[in-house]
C-alpha cells in the first residue's frame, strides 16, 4: 500500500513537472481539459442515466395499454419515466389517439424535433476542443523550438545544450497534453455521440411502431361498430 502511494505521489509530482516545463500554452490547454471533463460528465448523466429507457419492455406495456382500448393508462405510463426521452415523444402521439394518423404522425414528429437537439447538445464542443487542443500542442511545439534554437543561437557554447534541451522539453510535454486531451475529447465524442444516435433510433423505431397500433386500434373499433346490429 504504500508503494502504491509513494508511486502515485510520484507520478503527480511528475505530472506537475511536465505541465511547469510545457510552457506558457499549457494553460489553455488545460482549460481545454477541464472543459472536456465536465462536458463528459454532464452528457454521460444525461445520455446515459435520465434520457435513455428499457424500450422494448416500455413499448410491450404501451401496446397492451393500446390494445386493450386503455389510452389514458399508456398515458400515464408515460408520465411516470419523467426525463425518459422516448415515452414523452409516445405520450404526444397518444394523447392525439382519436385522431386521424396524419395529426398522429405530426406530434410525433414534432416531439422527435424537439428531443433531438437535447440529445446531441454540446456533443459538437467535444469535436472543437478536440482540434482546438491538436493545435495549442502544435503550437507550443513551434514555440518551444522557436525559443529552443534561438537561444542556442545567442548562448554561450557551455550553456547551448541546456537551453536546446529545455526548448525541446517545453515543446515535447506542449505536444503531448495537447494530443492527450485532443484523444479524451475524441474518443468521448464518438461513445457519446453513438449513443445518442442509439436512443434517436429508437424513437424513430417506436414510434412508427405506436403509429401501426394506434391504426389498427381505430380500424378494429370501427369494424365493431359497423358489426353490430342495425349498423
Amino acid at each position: 500500500m504504500q508503494t502504491l502511494t509513494v508511486q502515485s505521489d510520484s507520478f503527480l509530482t511528475g505530472l506537475i513537472h511536465a505541465f511547469q516545463l510545457g510552457g506558457p500554452v499549457m494553460y489553455p490547454i488545460l482549460f481545454c481539459m477541464l472543459a472536456t471533463i465536465t462536458l463528459i460528465i454532464e452528457r454521460t448523466v444525461r445520455l446515459f442515466v435520465k434520457y435513455p429507457t428499457n424500450g422494448e419492455g416500455f413499448m410491450m406495456q404501451i401496446e397492451r395499454f393500446v390494445l386493450d382500448n386503455n389510452i389514458d393508462e399508456a398515458i400515464r405510463a408515460c408520465n411516470s419515466s419523467t426525463d425518459a426521452v422516448l415515452p414523452k415523444v409516445l405520450k404526444s402521439g397518444l394523447q392525439r389517439a382519436s385522431r386521424d394518423d396524419q395529426q398522429i404522425q405530426n406530434a410525433l414528429d414534432a416531439s422527435s424535433l424537439e428531443a433531438m437537439p437535447k440529445l446531441e447538445k454540446n456533443l459538437i464542443y467535444l469535436a472543437l476542443i478536440a482540434n482546438i487542443a491538436t493545435l495549442l500542442g502544435l503550437l507550443g511545439t513551434i514555440s518551444g523550438l522557436i525559443k529552443a534554437f534561438a537561444a542556442v543561437a545567442k548562448a554561450d557554447p557551455a550553456q547551448r545544450q541546456e537551453f536546446l534541451a529545455r526548448g525541446i522539453s517545453e515543446a515535447m510535454n506542449a505536444t503531448a497534453f495537447g494530443l492527450l486531451t485532443a484523444i479524451v475529447a475524441m474518443v468521448a465524442h464518438a461513445v457519446l455521440s453513438t449513443k445518442a444516435q442509439k436512443i434517436i433510433e429508437q424513437i424513430d423505431e417506436f414510434s412508427v411502431k405506436l403509429m401501426d397500433l394506434l391504426s389498427a386500434r381505430r380500424y378494429r373499433h370501427s369494424s365493431e361498430k359497423g358489426s353490430l346490429p342495425g349498423a
